[in-house]
């Protein structure tokens, strides 16, 4: 197989210790080392993280299906049921072959641009079971189709969020258009722009070629090799951004993805005038917790080790989930006279993805506060803005997902402070830690952020508009009045 570092970039520029955390590239590019680096041992596959990895992509997909899919299920009308539950199987379904086929190369290689990925590992090409990949330690490895099963989950279940904001009133053909182009033109870009890099084996050794350096000739072409290997990153990347897990991939891209879909799609049929409420509860429980158990293969298996930057983004993930879902819960008492169990269960989501791109650079103290914040943030914009908006977000994907998104984003670059018993940011360059510096950590996630919102805001608005000259989005009056899951699939959910 080719060199480990150069095959994929770990999932998300995060970990907990000198030994397996690594460098946003601002921060590894900058200054001239003085630590002696020593070249790894040549890279070998860790069974242990191998199989905590596989165990993670089962857990992401159990996330998604089923999930996700009883979560928003349980939230629609009984007519829309099944519908709901085919738009997210569907999803699963069809990116998990497009991964395969060209998504996992546009992603995770070298492109000629910063904002895509190339072409070379099309068809999987090159991915044999011999094959290796980077994690955030040099010199351990994982299996590369470990990995490309890890990231085609996260790739699977994020356009999959983005239907509860156009639930119930969506056709099945405008969803089977729409769900392709969009994880090809949005995700597979995103993904590439955060997460690509060229890995610590890469970084390390090419520091090391440049010490080992014996004279200026050299150390010129060693130096001018190390620049372009910290060169080989996504834009995001290298603006110093940091997203553990997804929350600018993930969860704000769908997000607006969502809210323009929604609004494009226009309002159900009686919105604001006739009662719509979830027909099952009891279901969206259970999806919920079904996300939650997913979620830790989702944040801790985005450490790609079995290590303590694992055990750091695990134990994250139950204290913030936690915290986001009573603040969220005590608020709504306070403000409606009653603690509703949708409004727990969807604290429980907004806290899970807030502290998704801060589950391995926050302090567990750090995770507490955001999930605090993020409970009743979300709470705000759920009960408060969309109503005084208007807009019909059925099942809240914009003001769970990219608000929450937006609120964990921003506040991983206060969080990852040293000072504040956050991790910092590896420099493998410098071999230590990097200095930490909040104004600028605080404008790199920023960009981040508004990057996200005009690539997938703009993009998808454009996807959903050729959707609609296409097959059109909407079914007819009639058949959404009928219930998708008899217009669309001669099915239903429930016989009565």
């Amino acid at each position: 197989s080719e060199p480990a570092a150069s095959t994929a970039a770990p999932s998300a520029p995060a970990a907990t210790t000198p030994a397996a955390a690594p460098a946003a590239a601002e921060q590894v590019s900058g200054g001239t080392a003085t630590a002696a680096v020593t070249p790894p041992a040549a890279p070998t596959v860790n069974k242990g993280d191998n199989a905590w990895m596989m165990t993670s992509a089962v857990l992401v997909l159990l996330m998604t299906i089923p999930g996700l899919a009883l979560f928003y299920g349980g939230l629609v009308r009984t007519k829309n049921m099944l519908s709901v539950l085919a738009h997210v199987f569907y999803t699963v379904c069809v990116v998990i072959v497009i991964w395969a086929l060209y998504g996992y190369s546009m992603a995770f290689t070298g492109g000629t641009t910063p904002y895509v990925g190339g072409f070379t590992k099309m068809f999987l090409t090159g991915v044999t079971p011999e094959a290796a990949t980077g994690t955030f330690t040099a010199g351990a490895n994982i299996s590369e189709l470990v990995f490309v099963c890890f990231q085609m989950t996260f790739a699977a279940i994020t356009p999959a969020l983005i239907v509860g904001a156009f639930a119930e009133r969506m056709k099945f053909s405008a969803v089977a258009l729409f769900i392709p182009l969009w994880v090809t033109l949005i995700y597979f870009p995103m993904a590439h722009m955060v997460w690509y890099w060229a890995g610590p084996d890469a970084i390390v050794a090419a520091h090391a070629a440049v010490q080992a350096a014996t004279d200026e000739a050299a150390r010129t072409a060693a130096q001018a090799n190390l620049d372009a290997v910290l060169a080989d990153a996504g834009q995001i990347f290298l603006w110093g951004g940091i997203d553990f897990a997804g929350g600018t991939v993930v969860h704000i891209n769908a997000g607006i993805a969502g809210l323009v879909g929604a609004l494009i799609v226009g309002p159900r049929i009686g919105y604001g005038k006739e009662l719509m409420p979830p027909h099952s509860l009891v279901q969206t429980m259970i999806g919920a917790t079904l996300l939650w158990v997913g979620w830790f293969g989702f944040n801790a298996g985005s450490a790609l080790e079995a290590s303590g930057s694992a055990a750091l983004a695990m134990t994250n993930t139950f204290i913030a989930t936690a915290a986001a879902a009573l603040s969220w819960m005590f608020a709504e008492w306070i403000t409606k006279g009653k603690p509703s169990l949708l409004g727990a269960l969807s604290g429980c989501i907004a806290g899970l993805v807030a502290v998704t791109p801060a589950a391995g650079f926050a302090g567990p103290m750090g995770a507490l506060v955001l999930g605090l914040i993020a409970g009743v943030v979300c709470l705000f914009f759920v009960a408060v803005v969309k109503n005084a908006l208007g807009y019909d977000d059925a099942l809240d994907v914009f003001g769970i997902h990219c608000v929450g998104g937006i609120v964990g984003a921003i506040l991983t670059g206060v969080l990852v402070n040293p000072a504040l018993g956050g991790t910092g940011i590896y420099d493998y360059v410098a071999g230590a830690v990097a200095d930490y510096n909040m104004q600028t950590q605080l404008m790199a996630q920023i960009k981040a952020v508004a990057l996200t919102l005009v690539w997938s805001g703009v993009g998808s608005a454009v996807l959903y508009k050729i959707v609609d000259v296409v097959v059109g989005l909407r079914p007819t009056p009639e058949a959404e009045r009928e219930g998708l899951d008899l217009s669309d699939h001669g099915e239903r959910a429930y016989n009565m």
